[in-house]
């Protein structure tokens, strides 16, 4: 009974103080929610089965009862989680897998934005006939791995691509613009000619007017908006803060996969095998970071580091869960769902999420529901509907383990010129293989310069594409 009271002792007071009217009904719901008993009793309720790829990106619309997801099939599908049914399903109008997927706020679900690596950004507009009318907004010269949109706008979002530019989009005017495109760092804070290829981009909730981009370096920068005026020719790469750990900096080995901001600021950087770390406000390294070397390292605050998982073989999320978000949460390389409290790090909850690899966690907005995607085809929801309080896995250490030395392994890994000679190969028949596919769409739409191409598609649930291209958002590097 002991045990029984140390496992529930929070929830029953929480329920106590509810009962006695000392603590209101939303806090009451809240502070159940981010309770580490909630978290404890997670389990599957559910796979959400449709798509004939593996499923790229997951998005839970304002209220939290319908959930989006794209996938290498090149289609978007709308679901009612709760009974595991599609409710719609249409071709994205996109030459390529999916990469993003994205409800507009306020605009009753209708309005859909999504990414992909043919390097188009689409608008889907689901019709009152069920019908859905797709039309490009955008390009990129490259993949398009993420998209942001502006709290509380049903108008404004922002895209980042594989060729280091940021495009600003306003649905009123169905434009693009290129506001700056993301440069290497240099010496003496001197701007660099070469780009950074952008994995991440999120805003701020607190301050629309800051948003963060991540990619192919270790420096996640910060840009205020109100800086640019929307005019790409007088643009440049001005950010006004960058964070990075102070052991990384000019680590050249390592790149940023995933960005997350929390209600209170907080930025989570996760990199591509190495570790997530949590930055407050103050941790910035101002403008010009190389200068924050040798003693001056020394004297940063160092951030909260969050490890055990593997992030090395896709291009993963990383998220906060909780009503405040107490906890922070990472797919792997081992085929876990990571669950950490945000506070002191401790691994809470270890979930076998994919017979592979999990990629992409997304939250509930009100309750404390999971969605789950990695490679297989599915999507699985994850609800605290478990009899029991489940504690680690026996073989938690041997997992954590394993994936540390993983890590540390491929870090100590040295090319040899027979290895490099063999990458510059394969990169040299992508870059063909894309010329080509960019030739072939060139024939088939006709109105590629001018951004007026759309199509009108049906209601297909049943439909399927076949021919998936290689460009999958989880296919293994």
């Amino acid at each position: 009974m002991e045990r029984l009271y140390k496992a529930f002792g929070d929830d029953f007071l929480e329920l106590y103080k509810r009962e006695i009217g000392i603590s209101q009904p939303r806090n009451f719901a809240r502070r159940i929610s981010a309770s580490e008993v909630t978290v404890k009793r997670l389990d599957l309720y559910g796979k959400l089965n449709g798509h004939e790829g593996c499923v790229n990106t997951i998005d839970f619309n304002a209220t939290g009862d319908v959930l989006a997801s794209g996938s290498d099939d090149r289609r978007v599908i709308l679901w009612d989680w709760a009974t595991r049914k599609s409710k719609l399903s249409y071709q994205s109008g996109h030459m390529d897998n999916i990469f993003q997927a994205k409800f507009m706020p306020f605009t009753d679900d209708r309005r859909i934005v999504t990414a992909a690596a043919d390097g188009q950004v689409r608008l889907g507009l689901l019709l009152e006939n069920g019908q859905v009318e797709t039309k490009r907004l955008g390009r990129h010269q490259g993949r398009v791995h993420k998209l942001a949109v502006e709290p509380g706008s049903p108008y404004i979002f922002y895209s980042c691509g594989e060729d280091g530019f940021v495009q600003h989009y306003d649905l009123r005017s169905n434009s693009s613009t290129k506001i700056f495109r993301c440069s290497s760092l240099a010496e003496n804070n001197k701007q660099s000619s070469s780009s950074i290829s952008l994995n991440a981009i999120v805003i701020d909730p607190r301050n629309p007017n800051y948003f963060a981009v991540g990619g192919s370096d270790e420096y996640a920068r910060v840009y205020d908006i109100r800086m640019y005026e929307m005019d790409a020719l007088h643009n440049s790469d001005r950010p006004v803060n960058t964070f990075c750990p102070p052991h990384l900096i000019k680590a050249h080995d390592v790149h940023i996969t995933a960005l997350a901001y929390s209600s209170s600021s907080e930025l989570l950087v996760s990199y591509n095998d190495e570790l997530i770390y949590l930055f407050q406000k103050n941790m910035g390294l101002g403008l010009s970071p190389l200068s924050s070397r040798g003693e001056d390292a020394k004297k940063l605050e160092e951030p909260q580091v969050y490890s055990g998982h593997r992030n090395s073989r896709t291009i993963k999320g990383v998220s906060f869960f909780g009503p405040y978000d107490e906890y922070v949460l990472s797919g792997s390389d081992c085929g876990h769902i990571f669950i950490w409290k945000k506070k002191g790090a401790n691994l809470v909850r270890l979930m076998a999420g994919d017979k592979h690899i999990v990629n992409q966690l997304e939250p509930h907005p009100c309750i404390p529901v999971l969605a789950t995607c990695g490679l297989e085809k599915t999507i699985k929801l994850w609800t605290p509907s478990s009899n029991n309080v489940s504690a680690l896995p026996r073989d938690v250490l041997k997992i954590m383990e394993a994936n540390r030395r993983g890590r540390e392994d491929h870090s100590r890994v040295t090319l040899t010129p027979d290895v490099i000679m063999h990458v510059l190969r394969l990169q040299r028949r992508q870059g063909v293989a894309y010329v080509e596919r960019r030739h072939s769409r060139d024939d088939v739409e006709s109105d590629e310069d001018d951004g007026e191409e759309a199509y009108i598609l049906g209601f297909p649930d049943s439909d399927t594409e076949e021919g998936v291209t290689g460009n999958s958002e989880c296919s293994i590097s």
